[in-house]
């Protein structure tokens, strides 16, 4: 399947009153126009995931998935970071969301899959900018102007951000030993007399056995175009949460499209069950130590799913640096580059050697 991303001829809604697009308020839960006011309800289909249909992984690794599943789109391609971002289509030049470089819109068509499921945004962009201000008033080191430039400077982009989610049923058969400590008395000689010292000690033992778990919604991103430590540091999300997709809920926002195939999305997911399958074998061993010696796991009924999840992100550009702060869109959890101001880094270090000199002072005297 190729890149994509969500089209914007697909959320985008008149207003019934005036005829200007409505979007998604998210403290409202609803559409809102912002030109003259009018609301129009989202229909909620309730936070039930099992409602979310789930798609079969072998399917469509095999090109076998149904053409409802799939959607072709048009997007815009960053020159710089490879973002994949829908835009209206009345825009022909904007700047990229993820690293602000100015960028031209294209009309690429892409094949992909459907989204599946979403989170919808429930933090407003001004709560989001509030919490972006306080995570770097909370930075001492981080430039006071770059504080006051998020606090006045360009509005937040809300982006949906692609994931998959897998789930897998499997059952492990293991080998490996268990260790039981155990201890012996030995004579050693310690500042020229013997003493006796325990020193403990390992015995092993030969173990097989099986462990099975089922794996429900393991969470992949989808997306290169933002480091995966500050997507990762925006979790945890609340997966039990989602919506089946509605273009509503895009209205007013964009939408990255998945850069991160399905095949090496799955790559990772197991990289990730591997580890909880060692664990589990680890906890089957059980005594004081354990050694793992072969994990052979029989995988089966992989089921996945294309969701998105609110982020507000803001790309800064202060002294010719460009600096990135995403915030999760539902609990307001801030991540991103850490600044720092030269002059504050000084001073601490000048006031450092103050206090030093001062402590060596009174030392010297009181000596």
């Amino acid at each position: 399947m190729a890149d994509g991303s969500i089209s914007t001829a697909d959320h985008r809604f008149p207003c019934d009153n005036c005829g200007s697009d409505l979007r998604f308020d998210p403290a409202q839960n609803q559409l809102t126009c912002d030109h003259c006011g009018n609301a129009a309800p989202i229909e909620s289909s309730g936070p039930w995931t099992s409602s979310i249909q789930e798609l079969d992984f072998t399917q469509a690794v095999n090109d076998r998935l149904a053409d409802a599943d799939i959607e072709e789109t048009r997007v815009t391609t960053c020159p710089n970071c490879g973002a994949q971002t829908e835009f209206d289509a009345d825009i022909h030049a904007a700047e990229c969301p993820f690293c602000a470089t100015p960028v031209v819109t294209d009309t690429g068509a892409h094949r992909h899959i459907k989204p599946r499921g979403l989170l919808p945004f429930a933090l407003e962009e001004r709560a989001a900018r509030k919490e972006v201000v306080t995570w770097l008033g909370s930075l001492w080191f981080a430039p006071n102007g770059l504080t006051e430039y998020a606090r006045k400077g360009r509005k937040m982009n809300g982006i949906y951000v692609p994931y998959w989610t897998f789930d897998a049923d499997t059952k492990s058969q293991y080998t490996g030993q268990r260790g039981t400590h155990y201890y012996e008395t030995r004579t050693v000689m310690r500042d020229g007399k013997r003493q006796q010292v325990q020193v403990r000690k390992t015995r092993w033992r030969g173990v097989s056995g099986r462990v099975a778990r089922f794996f429900d919604d393991v969470l992949v991103l989808a997306s290169k175009s933002l480091p995966k430590k500050y997507t990762d540091g925006l979790e945890p999300w609340d997966l039990s949460a989602l919506e089946p997709y509605k273009p509503e809920y895009l209205a007013g926002f964009r939408a990255e499209g998945y850069q991160v195939e399905l095949v090496d999305g799955f790559t990772e997911a197991r990289a990730y069950m591997d580890r909880m399958i060692r664990r589990d074998v680890k906890y089957d061993i059980g005594g004081d130590d354990q050694r793992i010696g072969q994990v052979n796991t029989d995988v089966s009924d992989v089921t996945f799913k294309h969701i998105l999840l609110p982020v507000w992100l803001a790309a800064y550009k202060y002294r010719g640096k460009t600096y990135r702060f995403v915030v999760n869109g539902r609990t307001g959890r801030v991540q991103g580059e850490r600044p720092y101001s030269a002059w504050k880094i000084a001073f601490a270090v000048l006031i450092g050697l103050i206090l030093a000199l001062i402590a060596g002072f009174v030392i010297a005297n009181s000596q």
